[in-house]
């Protein structure tokens, strides 16, 4: 609905974009948006009411519609924001501009169409003053001149002292005639634009009505997306949570892993020693066949043997239980090697015998 009927004559002079906020009436204190963005805000000029009002529509809703009057004052509150008074309308209209040139120019035009409204309004007075004052004239030069012609005695003095008198008043008659038709007209025009401007009021009530409508349903909106807002930062704080524990896991993880190749690593070298010590414990069966085929005249030396053979056993059975006693094994070996040395000695010996027997027999 357009507040600026097809036939009237006003024309924008001015035109901006701006955010429209209007004065909360139960508080007097908050803003309430009256637009959902920015929309064009725009000075207008009636020329047959030499009026000025400055109108914004947001779709097919009025949100702006103020009559510019010189008792009105536009207030900057910040370097984007301004706002005025408007006593007709019972509230307060709020601008966000995007920029501070845009407010000082809004103001400044603020400015200048109230100096002209100012202006205006001294001329209608002076008007009302000026029409005033001839129909007082008019209504005291009347008796005078009903007076002049009672007094001459003559019709034919009355002709000729009474002509002038006569046609001044006919004159002064015909403009008050003048004056009566055109403030009948303007009666009728006032008459026709008073109820253009009652249609208009109850279309902006109406639209009024349906953006204070329109606020409730935003404001519950609005609640609603700040309850689900609040259940969204929550469900994040617990994903959050959740997160720093995952990444602790992972940590421990890693640690675990990294503690896991270390194990392995040691396995390996352990496999790598058993194998050498398994290596070393094959030459003993060897030593051992050997000495099995001695004579029975070394019945000492297989005791010992079966001996050293379980020791060697179970020198097996530690290096598989552990590698601490790898250093024992070996040490026993070596005392096993110097004793088997020594009985390869002795039996060197006791062959050497033999054969210089044999040579002797």
């Amino acid at each position: 609905i357009s507040p600026v009927p097809p036939y009237s004559r006003e024309q924008p002079i001015f035109t901006t974009r701006a955010h429209v906020f209007q004065i909360d009436p139960s508080t007097k204190k908050n803003w309430v948006p009256a637009s959902k963005q920015a929309v064009t805000v725009s000075y207008f000029y009636d020329s047959t009411r030499n009026s000025y009002r400055i109108i914004s529509v947001d779709g097919a809703k009025v949100i702006i519609n103020s009559t510019i009057t010189p008792n009105m004052t536009f207030t900057k509150t910040s370097q984007k924001f301004g706002q005025w008074a408007d006593s007709r309308a019972n509230t307060v209209f709020g601008l966000g501009f995007p920029s501070e040139q845009q407010l000082t120019k809004f103001a400044e035009k603020f400015q200048e169409v109230k100096e002209a409204a100012k202006l205006a309004r001294d001329r209608s007075q002076e008007k009302i003053e000026t029409s005033s004052n001839h129909s007082q004239e008019s209504g005291r030069e009347t008796p005078s001149s009903t007076r002049a012609s009672s007094v001459n005695g003559t019709d034919d003095e009355k002709a000729s002292h009474g002509g002038p008198a006569e046609a001044h008043l006919k004159s002064e008659n015909d403009k008050l005639k003048i004056a009566l038709a055109q403030s009948s007209s303007n009666v009728k025009k006032w008459e026709t634009e008073l109820q253009t401007l009652q249609e208009s009021n109850a279309r902006l009530t109406t639209a009024l009505q349906e953006s204070a409508a329109s606020i409730e349903h935003w404001k519950k909106q609005f609640s609603a997306c700040k309850e689900e807002n609040d259940q969204l930062r929550s469900k994040i704080e617990e994903l959050e949570e959740q997160c720093n524990e995952i990444n602790k896991e992972k940590e421990r993880n890693a640690q675990l892993s990294r503690r896991l190749q270390e194990l392995e690593t040691e396995i390996q070298d352990k496999e790598l020693e058993l194998e050498e010590l398994r290596k070393q414990g094959e030459v003993i069966p060897q030593l051992m066949s050997e000495c099995e085929s001695v004579s029975e005249q070394l019945q000492a030396a297989e005791k010992k043997n079966k001996d050293l053979e379980e020791k060697v056993r179970t020198l097996r059975t530690e290096v598989e239980e552990s590698k601490h006693r790898q250093t024992n094994l070996k040490t026993e070996l070596k005392n096993f090697l110097d004793v088997l040395d020594g009985k390869i000695d002795e039996l060197h010996d006791f062959r050497q015998g033999l054969s210089k027997l044999g040579v002797d027999n």
